[in-house]
């Protein structure tokens, strides 16, 4: 098998390295980034691709975007992410297309290195190898309504946002600081996976999904 490494740490990188090669598996290069990442995996069509989720710059996501890039542009490369925590968000992301020749671990899991191997091994030959936590998170997700994890203060604000209030009016109306709304609608955001996007306004988006439940039609 031959793999292509990305981690921001270098401790962890070359601990990964060492693992791998302990383990017979060939590491044709490990990286610190993204785009590195995106470059080895063109110069040596690589089996598999271990990925970090966060890496520079902004570590934060880069390392799930490198991943869906490689699915697209080099779909015979199989790729396993490894997280520090359930980012069901990422996951969900991931696997919203075929499930073949794709894995999601947090990394406490290298510590049992006869699971990981076999875990590359599964995910190489075109298997699957889900974390137990993420599968767990990834069933609460599904079933539960995004708008149920709102507080009652945010709720109070995304329904005056759903009556075209600016923050300073939400602020005024709820005899609370600017800044304190500003809080409640990131906290909104997040809650409903809205992250920021070029082409979509999540003020807008957040109101249509709260305008499409019943708490939305008679909101308290």
């Amino acid at each position: 098998m031959r793999v292509v490494i990305a981690e921001d740490s270098t401790l962890l990188r070359e601990g990964l390295v060492r693992l791998l090669g302990s383990g017979g598996i060939d590491v044709v290069d490990a990286v610190g980034d993204g785009e590195q990442l995106l470059r080895s995996v063109a110069e040596h069509q690589p089996d598999l691709a271990l990925i970090d989720v966060r890496m520079p710059p902004t570590h934060s996501d880069e390392g799930v975007r490198a991943a869906l890039v490689i699915r697209r542009e080099w779909p015979e490369v199989a790729v396993l992410i490894l997280s520090q925590y359930v980012e069901e968000q990422y996951a969900a992301e991931l696997l919203s297309g075929t499930t073949r020749s794709v894995g999601y671990l947090l990394k406490d899991r290298v510590a049992d290195v006869a699971d990981f191997l076999d875990a590359l091994s599964r995910v190489a030959s075109g298997g699957t190898a889900l974390d137990p936590e993420v599968v767990a998170q990834l069933l609460l997700r599904r079933r539960s309504d995004p708008l149920d994890q709102l507080t009652g203060r945010e709720r109070e604000v995304i329904a005056l946002m759903a009556e075209g209030r600016s923050n300073a009016g939400i602020a005024e109306a709820l005899v609370v600081s600017e800044s304190a709304v500003a809080k409640h609608v990131n906290a909104i955001f997040t809650k409903l996976d809205l992250p920021p996007a070029p082409s979509d306004h999540r003020r807008v988006l957040a109101v249509l999904r709260f305008l499409h439940t019943d708490d939305g039609e008679n909101p308290t």
